[in-house]
C-alpha cells in the first residue's frame, strides 16, 4: 500500500505534502477519496494538487489529490497492492569467487519477449568461465540494457522484466529520505508540482573510440544522442553534440571530417585501433603478472619416442569408435603422473603467505588449449585413476568444449600442474611460465626425426621430442626437476612399463 498524509500543523506560508513510501510499478496510483477525522475550520479550504509521480522505472504518471488543509488524513484503500506487478531489475550476479566483471557474449532473448523462471536469459564469460544467466522471473523483457560486447560489473543490470508480482520494496529506517516535499506559496486552488529528475539509462552502446572522443571534449557519453542502428552512438554524433554545446565551432569539425574521408581514401584508412581485452585474455593478464613474479628456473631435455610412436599406431589400428582420435598427447600425461607418484614435490601448491607447501593428492593436469578467444587451461581431474583410453575422452571432451567456448568453471580450476604443448602448433620447444599457484609447468615440443649416434659411433634416425620444465625456484632445486625427469623419460621411451606400474 502507499501511505499518504499532510504535514499537520499551523498554516503558513505553504502547504507541504510529503509522499511517505515509494513503489515499484510502472502503473498509475489511483486518487484517493478524502475522509475528514475531525472538526474543519473556515479556514480548511481545498487544494487541487497535480503530482508528477516518477519511480525508478517510470516518470510519467500524473494523478490528482484533493485534500483539506486541517485534521484530515488519507485512504488507504486507494493506492496500488505492490503485489499486482511491476519491473525488476535484473542485476549480473556474482558468477565466482573473484569475479568483478564479466563480457556479455549473447542474448537469448529480445524486448517484448515472455520469459519463464529459469529461462536462460544471456551468456556471460569472466576470466574463468563461460556461464548462462536464467531468470528468477516469469514475466516479459521491457527493456535491454547492455550490447554483445559490453563489459558488465557484477551488480549492474543487465536487463529489465515486467512481472505480474514482485515483493514489496523494504523500508529504510529514515524515512526523510524517502519522502518528496512540495511547496507552494499561494494558498488556494494553486498547482503544486514536482518533477524528479529522469534516471540515465546505463549501458550506452558505443565504441572505444566514440567513448575516447566525447572524453577528450569533456562530455559525458549518456548525455550524447545516438543516431546509429538501436541507438548505437557514433562519431559524428559527439561531433555534433560539442558544436551544440559550443565545445567546438563548425569549421573544425567540417576539417576534422574531410580529414577522415582523406585519409581513408589515399591511405586506405590506417588509423590505430584499440582492442578491450576479453575474458581469456584478460584472465591471462593476471596470472602472468602473477607469474612474473615467481623465480624461475628452467630444465631442458630430450626424450626418444620411437616407441611412443609404435604404440600410438598401434591404438589407432585397433580404435573401432570414430570419436577417438589416438595422439601421443594421452600417454604423455598418464606417464607424467606415474612419475609425479613418486615426485609429490612438482605436484604441489606454494603458499607464500604461511611459507607452505601444499603436496596435492589428486593429480590435475592442466592442458593449455589455444582457442578462438584466448589461450585457456582446463585441467583433466585425477589422472592417476585414469586409464589411457579414460584420458583421451576426457581430452577430447575439453579441447571440443574449449572451441565453442563452454568449458565449466570445474573444467578449468584445480590444477596442480600444467603441460603446455607448443609442438602441437610447430615449435621445437618453448619456456612456459609457471601457472600459479602450481610450482612447475612443461613445455612439449614438437616430435621430429633426427640422426641419433649408438654408442659405437652407428647413425641412426629417432623420433626425438625436446621438453622443458619450468621449476619454481623458491620451492624445488635443478636436482628434484632432474630426478623427475629421468623418472618420466624412463616411462616415455619405455611405455610397456607403464602396464607393470598402473593401479
Amino acid at each position: 500500500m502507499i501511505c499518504r498524509k499532510i504535514n499537520q500543523g499551523k498554516l503558513r506560508s505553504s502547504v507541504r505534502q510529503s509522499i511517505c513510501r515509494w513503489f515499484q510499478s510502472s502503473v498509475a496510483p489511483v486518487a484517493a477519496p478524502v475522509t475528514p477525522v475531525s472538526n474543519v475550520s473556515s479556514s480548511g479550504k481545498k487544494i487541487q494538487s497535480e503530482l508528477h509521480y516518477t519511480t525508478p522505472f517510470c516518470s510519467f504518471t500524473k494523478w490528482k489529490v484533493s485534500f483539506p488543509l486541517r485534521g484530515c488524513s488519507f485512504s488507504t484503500q486507494a493506492a496500488l497492492d505492490l503485489s499486482t506487478g511491476g519491473v525488476i531489475d535484473v542485476p549480473l550476479a556474482q558468477t565466482g569467487e573473484g569475479i568483478a566483471e564479466c563480457e556479455l557474449l549473447k542474448w537469448f532473448v529480445q524486448e517484448g519477449d515472455q520469459v519463464e523462471e529459469f529461462q536462460p536469459l544471456c551468456e556471460v564469460q569472466s576470466d574463468k568461465a563461460t556461464i548462462e544467466i536464467t531468470s528468477r522471473y516469469k514475466g516479459k523483457i521491457s527493456h535491454i540494457v547492455h550490447v554483445p560486447g559490453s563489459i558488465v560489473k557484477v551488480g549492474e543490470t543487465l536487463l529489465k522484466i515486467a512481472v505480474d508480482e514482485i515483493p514489496e520494496p523494504t523500508e529504510t529506517s529514515d524515512a526523510s529520505e524517502k519522502m518528496t516535499s512540495l511547496d507552494s506559496d499561494v494558498i488556494g486552488s494553486s498547482d503544486i508540482s514536482s518533477v524528479p529528475e529522469k534516471s540515465k539509462i546505463d549501458g550506452v552502446s558505443s565504441t572505444p573510440a566514440v567513448r575516447n572522443l566525447a572524453k577528450q571534449y569533456g562530455l559525458d557519453i549518456n548525455d550524447v544522442p545516438g543516431t546509429g542502428k538501436d541507438g548505437r552512438i557514433l562519431k559524428e554524433d559527439v561531433t555534433n553534440y560539442a558544436m551544440k554545446k559550443g565545445l567546438i565551432n563548425e569549421a573544425l569539425a567540417c576539417a576534422q571530417q574531410k580529414h577522415s574521408e582523406v585519409s581513408s581514401l589515399i591511405g586506405g584508412g590506417y588509423e590505430d585501433k584499440i582492442l578491450q581485452l576479453r575474458g581469456y585474455q584478460r584472465a591471462m593478464v593476471k596470472s602472468m603478472t602473477l607469474a612474473a613474479k615467481i623465480p624461475h628456473f628452467y630444465f631442458i631435455e630430450e626424450m626418444n619416442c620411437d616407441a611412443l610412436v609404435e604404440l600410438k599406431k598401434s591404438f589407432q589400428n585397433e580404435n573401432s569408435d570414430p570419436e577417438i582420435k589416438h595422439t601421443f598427447l594421452p600417454v604423455l600425461i598418464k606417464s607424467l603422473s606415474m612419475a609425479l607418484t613418486t615426485h609429490p614435490m612438482l605436484n604441489s601448491r606454494f603458499n607464500e603467505e604461511s611459507y607452505e607447501v601444499i603436496l596435492k593428492g589428486s593429480h590435475n593436469i592442466g592442458i593449455a588449449m589455444a582457442t578462438p578467444n584466448g589461450l585457456v587451461v582446463p585441467n583433466i581431474k585425477n589422472v592417476q585413476s585414469l586409464s589411457i583410453l579414460e584420458i583421451t575422452k576426457e581430452l577430447s571432451r575439453l579441447q571440443k568444449l574449449a572451441k565453442i567456448n563452454k568449458l565449466s568453471p570445474d573444467d578449468i580450476s584445480g590444477s596442480t600442474i600444467t603441460l603446455s604443448n607448443i609442438g602441437g602448433i610447430g615449435g621445437k620447444f618453448g619456456s612456459p611460465l609457471i601457472n600459479s599457484p602450481e610450482v612447475a609447468i612443461i613445455g612439449l615440443g614438437r616430435i621430429q626425426k633426427i640422426a641419433q649416434f649408438t654408442e659405437d659411433g652407428d647413425v641412426y634416425p629417432a623420433s626425438v621430442m625436446t621438453i622443458n620444465i619450468g621449476a619454481d625456484h623458491r620451492v624445488l632445486d635443478g636436482a628434484t626437476v632432474a630426478r623427475f625427469c629421468n623418472d618420466w623419460k624412463k616411462f616415455v621411451e619405455k611405455p610397456d612399463l607403464l602396464m607393470l606400474h598402473t593401479r
